[in-house]
């Protein structure tokens, strides 16, 4: 797979093939854009993979996607959400995205975040499950820390920075600074270096969204300045909101341990709770808490995956009325 492909192209074969709204705006596969969906019977298809091991969910959404498809990262889910309509369960639960946030230290000794969306060091269910099962002891260099981040090695620490990831894809890594400016032909799979202490200093809770438009975690989240405020335009308008919530761990952890987490989407039918004024849970499964970035990596998993499929051979739009 070209690691690449470009908005612009993705656009190209989305309008080319007709597919339908959900899945089109995660289509990021180079043979797809060569093949241009020459069978009219081929459709980008999504799928939610529910696991209540993430490992488990991930093996099975990369099964789904296959060769030709991928897992949605979470500027992805953003896009795909801001244009469907709020029926669409794509707003009514929460998903996992195919995304990373890494605390981590330069060479230089500077303390940043380091973002990759499309997988990174935990593209594969097998590095997941290398942290579940390490010994949790102090000095284990691999592990979950006590607040549930994964801890990550050196090596993997400076291939990261270089982008430079385990399954041998160089993908490129962009300053905050440069990426919130925009990024021409910004590829799919891609990684953002932010400075430690800004990431810290946003509000961690519930905020407004003229607020939340400018600050540097949620712009990196959505995919840059342009997709965030149309994102945070449309989560405003569904129940007339004034805040929406941010989450973010690094007020409680420690930066000097290397670790690394998964963004979860918030999201509950119809919304409700937008504002954090909600009974019960209040971490998606009863209100729709906004964007997570301090969710444990042990727990449950809920990916969007996306692949072309023949929809000739699927009982999917069959009419069986009498």
């Amino acid at each position: 797979m070209n690691e690449t492909l470009t908005r612009r192209q993705i656009i190209k074969v989305m309008a080319t093939a007709g597919i339908g709204m959900s899945a089109a705006p995660l289509m990021s596969c180079q043979r797809a854009a060569d093949k241009e969906f020459k069978s009219p019977d081929v459709r980008m298809q999504a799928a939610i993979i529910f696991e209540p091991h993430i490992p488990t969910a991930l093996r099975r959404a990369q099964q789904y996607a296959g060769d030709d498809g991928f897992v949605a990262s979470m500027p992805q889910l953003l896009h795909a959400r801001t244009n469907a309509p709020y029926a669409n369960i794509i707003w009514n639960t929460w998903f996992t995205a195919n995304s990373e946030e890494s605390v981590v230290t330069t060479p230089q000794g500077n303390r940043v975040v380091v973002a990759v969306h499309g997988g990174g060091i935990f593209a594969s269910p097998e590095r997941f499950e290398r942290s579940f099962y390490a010994d949790l002891g102090r000095s284990n260099p691999e592990g979950i820390t006590g607040q549930t981040a994964a801890k990550i090695s050196k090596v993997e620490v400076n291939d990261v920075l270089n982008g430079r990831l385990p399954d041998g894809s160089e993908i490129p890594i962009y300053p905050f600074e440069e990426f919130k400016r925009g990024i021409a032909d910004l590829p799919m799979r891609y990684g953002v270096v932010l400075d430690f202490a800004l990431a810290r200093s946003a509000k961690r809770g519930y905020e407004e969204f003229e607020i939340l438009k400018d600050e540097a975690n949620m712009i990196i989240r959505a995919g840059g300045v342009e997709p965030l405020a149309a994102y945070l335009d449309k989560f405003q308008a569904r129940n007339e909101t004034q805040l929406m919530g941010n989450w973010h761990p690094h007020l409680r952890i420690d930066p000097d341990q290397a670790q690394t987490r998964i963004p979860f989407l918030a999201g509950n039918k119809g919304g409700t709770g937008s504002e954090g004024k909600n009974q019960g849970l209040g971490w998606g499964y009863d209100a729709e808490y906004g964007l997570g970035g301090d969710a444990s990596m042990v727990g449950m998993g809920r990916y969007v995956a996306v692949t072309p499929r023949d929809v000739s051979t699927s009982l999917q739009d069959l009419d069986f009325a009498l």
